[in-house]
């Protein structure tokens, strides 16, 4: 009888090393899918800036070669951003404030003067992964400003 308790005690160990092993590959497996799903919603966020960007160039661009007009405009933003903000700088006119980065870029054709009106900077707050605000383009007036 003793034999056999030992013949039970070495299958016993043999399915604890398979479980044992098991379970660290799935903990493997569900650390590397959190690593993964963080990576893809950063790019997510680094896309969404960047279109914003883009897509904020084009609509001043638009404004600026028309006719004077104001044109009310919405942009969704990844909700880290808090604001955008619009100030007299000669590496960036636009930059953004956020928890993680603060980035810039220059946005050509826009009146930095008449959108500052003598302050620092010009901040629009991101609500709910939205910014709005007002491009406009005076008669008269070869730039574009930016108004709430």
């Amino acid at each position: 009888m003793n034999f056999r308790k030992k013949g039970n005690k070495k299958a016993q160990l043999n399915i604890s090393f398979g479980m044992i092993f098991s379970i660290i590959l799935i903990i493997a497996f569900i650390a590397f899918a959190f690593y993964a799903i963080k990576t893809v919603l950063n790019w997510q966020s680094s896309l969404q800036i960047e279109t914003f960007m883009n897509d904020l160039q084009i609509d001043v661009d638009k404004i600026w070669k028309g006719i004077p007009e104001t044109q009310t405009v919405d942009y969704s933003l990844p909700n880290k951003i808090t604001f955008i903000c619009f100030q007299d700088s000669e590496f960036e006119n636009l930059r953004f404030i956020s928890k993680e980065i603060i980035r810039g870029k220059i946005i050509q054709h826009i009146d930095i003067g008449k959108t500052l009106l003598e302050k620092e900077e010009f901040c629009i707050q991101n609500i709910n992964g939205k910014v709005i605000f007002k491009l406009v383009k005076n008669s008269g007036e070869i730039f574009v400003k930016i108004v709430k």
